[in-house]
């Protein structure tokens, strides 16, 4: 069964509300069944990469970036799942990558900043976007916990194909 990984950092009730309806749409009965490993951002390891076949990152934006936490996984992960960096010890552009992932982002007031910092980051990686990053601003209602759920059963679909 194909395996899909949730790493997130959900400080807020907000995020949290997004995290949960993500892993509700990845598990819709639908879809034909993933093996769902949810980890906060500050507990996700590289072998839990390693053993996942999609992703689904999720993070607030705080102060324009995303989350420390978040950050800290990428920090402690990425070299060891195929991470390229540039001469000057930058991320460096991959393309072309096989493992699927989404994002969302929720933040009160931008989310621009850390929607960039995210996809910086997994533009190095050996990973592909298969969905479009959600970004909640403000209150979550019934419609963004609607595009939560999608966003888990799309990448949730993905790897029952």
């Amino acid at each position: 069964m194909p395996r899909l990984l949730i790493v997130h950092h959900s400080p807020t009730p907000a995020v949290r509300s997004l995290t949960d309806a993500v892993a509700a749409g990845a598990t819709d009965p639908a879809l034909g069944g993933v093996d769902l490993v949810v980890r906060p951002a500050l507990e996700a390891t590289a072998d839990d990469v390693r053993a996942a076949d999609g992703i689904v990152l999720g993070t607030s934006a705080n102060f324009g970036y995303m989350s420390g936490a978040l950050k800290h996984f990428f920090d402690t992960t990425f070299l060891h799942v195929g991470g390229a960096l540039s001469a000057g010890g930058g991320a460096a552009a991959r393309g072309g990558g096989r493992l699927p992932f989404g994002l969302y982002v929720h933040g009160r007031y931008d989310t621009t900043g850390a929607v960039r910092s995210v996809l910086a980051i997994t533009g190095a990686l050996p990973w592909r976007q298969a969905a479009a990053t959600l970004e909640v601003l403000g209150d979550v209602d019934a419609g963004r916990l609607e595009a939560a759920y999608e966003l888990g059963g799309t990448i949730a679909a993905l790897l029952a194909e």
